[in-house]
């Protein structure tokens, strides 16, 4: 049913209805290497992007600069640099002692980075991370798909009982790690570090980490854990790492898989400053059909900061302690499934 990638890549053009710009880019680039001869990805690099990961109406997946203007124009984040009246000037430094601070309300402009612009891949202007199916829409859940979502302690619970029930990004147990990347409000940079056993992908978010083994073997004692069972290949000079057996409540949130699911993703260096980033979901059983997506991640020419997720925030102990007020008082409250969660 599904192209696979090496065909995919070869006819992208065809199949999307435009040039292959970035395919032609990388045919001609010759990526540095590490001292095992393979290319180097090595480094810091962004995946913050104003395009999203589904395809707007009226479209097409491949869009000139004045469409990309259009597009760029509508993100809040863009809309709130140019409106709002008063924000924190990142440059300005330390507030002068005794001088009240301005309003900056929940998540004020200056601190957020969610990306200012489409994708660009090799110059080629992108509406959405998914290639495929051709309409750019991540395909509809089967029954089963329905049921893993349905499932999630989040559908089931009143998100007061118990902190299971809370988000695994509101819990600080997972955020952006992947698989697969996408592009959150803030901190959508990973580090990347290869040895001739391991590749290590580290997020900025929750410093979530993951370690693929150069194996074609996946873990054979059946845990599920945060992030899945990672393993790499190289195919000529793309790194290719396909990722099983994610946890049950990461499936059930995040991207919805069931237990055979299989996320492939592939990393190919196109020029010094971008890596094209392809994922494929397959997944029958849960999807009505296989999706793809894809991006650039960009150079940075910076490092990774220690993120400290909730370092003394008492918002978790207060919002369960509000919910055991509410029962003493008798207040019922809805399941996530019922909110629209």
């Amino acid at each position: 049913m599904a192209l696979k990638w090496a065909v995919l890549v070869a006819t992208l053009g065809v199949a999307i209805g435009a040039g292959p710009a970035w395919s032609q880019a990388a045919q001609k680039y010759e990526p540095p290497r590490t001292s095992a001869g393979k290319p180097d990805l090595q480094g810091v690099w962004s995946s913050a992007t104003a395009t999203a990961m589904e395809r707007p109406a009226g479209y097409p997946l491949v869009i000139s600069r004045e469409q990309a203007d259009a597009i760029e124009g509508g993100t809040l984040f863009n809309q709130r640099m140019k409106t709002q009246a008063s924000y924190v000037d990142p440059n300005e430094g330390a507030p002068e002692k005794g001088k009240p601070l301005p309003p900056v309300g929940n998540y004020d402009v200056a601190y957020t980075d969610p990306g200012a612009h489409v994708i660009s891949i090799g110059g080629e202007l992108r509406s959405s991370w998914v290639v495929y199916p051709e309409n750019g829409k991540i395909p509809a859940l089967t029954k089963e798909g329905k049921a893993i979502q349905d499932a999630s302690p989040r559908k089931i619970g009143s998100g007061y009982d118990h902190p299971e029930e809370r988000g695994l990004g509101e819990r600080c147990i997972l955020m952006s790690g992947g698989p697969p990347f996408r592009s959150g409000l803030y901190n959508n940079n990973v580090q990347i570090v290869q040895t001739p056993e391991h590749v290590m992908m580290m997020v900025e978010m929750v410093h979530d980490v993951r370690i693929a083994r150069f194996t074609d073997q996946h873990r054979s004692d059946g845990i599920a854990q945060w992030m899945g069972d990672p393993i790499a290949r190289w195919h000529g000079d793309t790194l290719v790492v396909e990722t099983m057996n994610m946890h049950p409540d990461q499936r059930s949130e995040r991207t919805v898989m069931s237990v055979a699911g299989k996320i492939t993703e592939r990393f190919t260096r196109i020029s010094d400053r971008q890596i094209l980033y392809q994922f494929e979901i397959n997944d029958p059983a849960t999807y009505t059909s296989v999706w793809r997506g894809e991006t650039a991640l960009n150079r940075l020419d910076d490092t990774i900061f220690e993120f400290a997720c909730h370092e003394g925030n008492y918002g978790l102990t207060n919002i369960l302690s509000g919910g055991r007020q509410n029962d003493l008082k008798g207040v019922s409250q809805k399941a996530g499934a019922e909110r629209e969660e």
